[in-house]
């Protein structure tokens, strides 16, 4: 179990509900839950892969382990009643923006009436004390500025999966401002990378198979800047930021930008050469394809308000972030136990944040 005493203390017996548990960020936040000493239970559809973090981690085994589809209202609801959660995380999407291209229908129905079905369960639940929910730095109307965007800021988004942020954004707000009883933050991170991420059409799985089979990595937009981060960072600041909400509804609620600082801020380029490096082999090229759907150039994130309210600040910098994610993916293709190294990697996380007197 973790040596972080003030999680320890907060999410000990805790009961919490994770949507899309079974995905690259779910599974993760499950395991952090549960070195955390929390109860619980997962709402979500079957793992894609067999190698997926989810089931290479064996998180079933310690959790109440769900099958559902966030759009079935009435399911979801049933698991609320029987349950009886007290913190929710809603991370279930449609999480592609390429995908969304090719099913755009898809991307909003689930994205968007799936966060309907996870609110207005929290609005009937007597047992639910806080609500997250995880949407996309992608949600802004994106003016390719180059300063970051705060939560103030005007919502958007030319792509499906963009617009489908945007609008799930629209609907927290709209049942904050509605109910009284309801207890709700949203998360905007940003690139979230991390080990176990297979995810078609995203950039360190792609680096990873290219590597994996000796292949070139290719990219299409080298200079495109992405604020990144890990993994744990990004869990980390849902953590902080669900315990805090709990506990202080006026302070913690409405939304909230969670991104690396500045020098993180690298372009894709950047990133595969960093990958690269770690790898200690590989190559890159760069090729165009308009058929995959136009992407923003640059997107930052303005981070000043949980640093400043939350004292949320990030733990692993660029460097470590893709050291973390590249070490995860070269154990993995050696063949260790992959449940440990996800634990250890939590272990040395937390052992890494630094605490403001």
């Amino acid at each position: 179990m973790v040596t972080n005493t003030f999680l320890l203390n907060k999410y000990s017996g805790k009961k919490v509900l994770i949507t899309g548990h079974t995905g690259f960020k779910g599974s993760w936040l499950s395991l952090m839950l549960t070195e955390l000493g929390a109860k619980i239970v997962g709402y979500a559809l079957s793992p894609v892969h067999s190698y997926d973090h989810f089931n290479l981690i064996n998180i079933s085994e310690k959790i109440d382990d769900i099958r559902g589809d966030i759009r079935d209202y009435n399911k979801l609801s049933e698991v609320f009643d029987k349950y009886k959660p007290e913190i929710v995380f809603h991370l279930a999407a449609q999480s592609l923006v390429l995908e969304s291209y090719q099913n755009p229908r898809e991307t909003f129905d689930i994205n968007i009436q799936g966060t309907v079905n996870i609110l207005e369960c929290c609005r009937n639940s007597e047992s639910v004390k806080a609500c997250i929910i995880i949407t996309s730095d992608k949600c802004y109307e994106n003016n390719e500025w180059l300063w970051g965007y705060r939560e103030i800021d005007r919502l958007g988004g030319k792509d499906p999966y963009s617009a489908s942020k945007a609008c799930s954004e629209m609907v927290s707000y709209s049942y904050l401002q509605s109910f009284n009883k309801m207890n709700v933050a949203s998360v905007r991170a940003g690139n979230v990378i991390g080990g176990g991420d297979w995810a078609e059409n995203r950039i360190i799985p792609d680096c990873i198979k290219a590597l994996a089979a000796d292949k070139p990595i290719i990219i299409r937009s080298p200079l495109s800047v992405r604020p990144w981060q890990h993994v744990l960072d990004a869990l980390y600041a849902y953590l902080l930021l669900a315990i805090n909400l709990v506990e202080d509804k006026e302070t913690y609620q409405g939304s909230w930008n969670v991104g690396p600082d500045f020098d993180s801020m690298k372009t894709v380029k950047n990133l595969v050469e960093k990958v690269i490096s770690y790898w200690c082999r590989g190559e890159l090229k760069i090729e165009q394809n308009e058929k995959l759907g136009k992407e923003a150039k640059n997107l930052f994130l303005d981070t000043t308000k949980i640093k400043t309210i939350l004292k949320w600040k990030p733990v692993w910098n660029f460097d470590e972030s893709v050291l973390h994610t590249v070490d995860w993916y070269k154990k993995y293709y050696r063949g260790e136990n992959m449940s440990e190294v996800s634990i250890n990697q939590i272990h040395k996380f937390f052992a890494s944040i630094q605490y403001e007197n």
